[in-house]
């Protein structure tokens, strides 16, 4: 496949996975209810975005890199909005 394809192809899975990811980041922000969230679960994937951060980086893939930054500070700071307003 040409290199532009597959750039193409990664660009718009970056969207989608972390278009998708910001509603649901946005609700919890702005109602700061975590209770459904699992502690385990999302340090979990905040450590798995973290790894996918690096390895964009690593890979020179600006899709993973862009996404991954994006998905990891809004994971971040919901991870951090459970620690905080989880013991309430």
């Amino acid at each position: 496949m040409d290199a532009t394809v597959i750039e193409g192809v990664g660009s718009l899975a970056a969207m989608l996975t972390t278009g998708s990811f910001i509603p649901q980041a946005w609700l919890t922000f702005r109602t700061k209810d975590v209770s459904g969230i699992s502690l385990g679960m999302y340090s979990a994937f905040t450590t798995g975005v973290a790894l996918w951060l690096l390895y964009g980086m690593a890979m020179g893939s600006w899709p993973i890199t862009v996404a991954n930054a994006i998905t990891l500070s809004l994971a971040m700071a919901i991870l951090l909005m459970k620690l905080v307003y989880g013991k309430q």
